[in-house]
C-alpha cells in the first residue's frame, strides 16, 4: 500500500485557485484507492477542509458581485469581505460579515 499524506499547507490560506487543484487531486487520489485507513482518513479529512475553503471563497466572491448589483443609483461600493471572518465568527458561507466603504458623499 502507498500512503499519501497530504501537504502540510494551511487550507485557510489558499486562494480558490490553488484550493479547488488540490481538491482535485485528494479526490483522485482516494478515487485510486491502495492507502492505509489512517491515510484515507486524513486525505477525507482534507478534502472536506478544502472544499469548505472553496465554499466560503464563493459565498465572499457572490457577496461582492450583489454588492456591486444592490445599489439603486447605479454606483458601485467598495465593499471589503475576507473569507477568514466566516471562518473565524462560525458563520456559514451564507453569512459572512461584510464590512462596507462607501466612498460617494451624502
Amino acid at each position: 500500500m502507498t500512503d499519501v499524506v497530504p501537504p502540510p499547507v494551511d487550507v485557510e490560506t489558499l486562494a480558490y485557485d490553488d484550493a479547488f487543484a488540490e481538491l482535485g487531486r485528494v479526490v483522485a487520489t482516494l478515487e485510486a484507492g491502495g492507502q492505509s485507513l489512517e491515510a484515507t482518513i486524513e486525505l477525507y479529512e482534507r478534502a472536506v477542509a478544502l472544499q469548505g475553503r472553496c465554499e466560503r471563497l464563493l459565498a465572499v466572491a457572490e457577496l461582492r458581485v450583489q454588492q456591486l448589483l444592490a445599489r439603486a443609483d447605479g454606483s458601485a461600493a467598495l465593499a471589503e469581505l475576507r473569507a477568514e471572518d466566516t471562518a473565524e465568527q462560525g458563520r456559514g458561507p451564507e453569512t459572512p460579515e461584510i464590512n462596507v466603504l462607501r466612498s460617494d458623499s451624502n
